[in-house]
């Protein structure tokens, strides 16, 4: 790849983050007061219902640490609830609350809101390939094994 390219690519990524608003440590760039990390974290134990805490922290691509520290924060604003894992003595599994769960829809609401609001700024003839393109940057991303 050409310097020139990445250089291009660099600055549309750096732009694209600080628009976008994922720069900011404790609001989620749809608006919601809470760091993006644990609004990462409400949608994988929304979506499951109940999740492995050592499965979060896989999801995440997070140290065990700062999934500890995260969880602790979901727990004390009443979103999830701490129980011991049924099959493992020493394994935590992390179940959403009624709280959370309103929580995790008003979130996973503001995030399709945001992002029908960015798109809709782009023609309809170009989304598809918006779309693709962030499927394959996301698929790039991925370090190998």
């Amino acid at each position: 790849m050409e310097s020139g390219e990445v250089d291009a690519a660099q600055e549309a990524l750096m732009r694209f983050v600080r628009n976008f608003g994922l720069h900011q440590p404790d609001r989620t760039p749809c608006g919601q007061p809470l760091p993006v990390s644990e609004a990462h974290a409400m949608v994988e134990i929304a979506r499951e219902g109940r999740l492995r805490q050592v499965d979060l922290a896989r999801r995440l691509r997070l140290e065990k640490s700062t999934v500890s520290r995260l969880v602790t924060n979901l727990v004390s604003r009443g979103w999830i609830q701490r129980e011991a894992s049924g099959d493992d003595g020493r394994g935590v599994l992390l179940v959403i609350t009624e709280a959370g769960a309103t929580a995790a829809t008003r979130q996973a609401d503001a995030r399709r809101n945001r992002l029908t609001a960015v798109l809709d700024r782009i023609p309809d003839d170009q989304r598809g390939d918006i779309v693709r393109a962030l499927q394959t940057l996301a698929e790039a991303s991925v370090e190998p094994p």
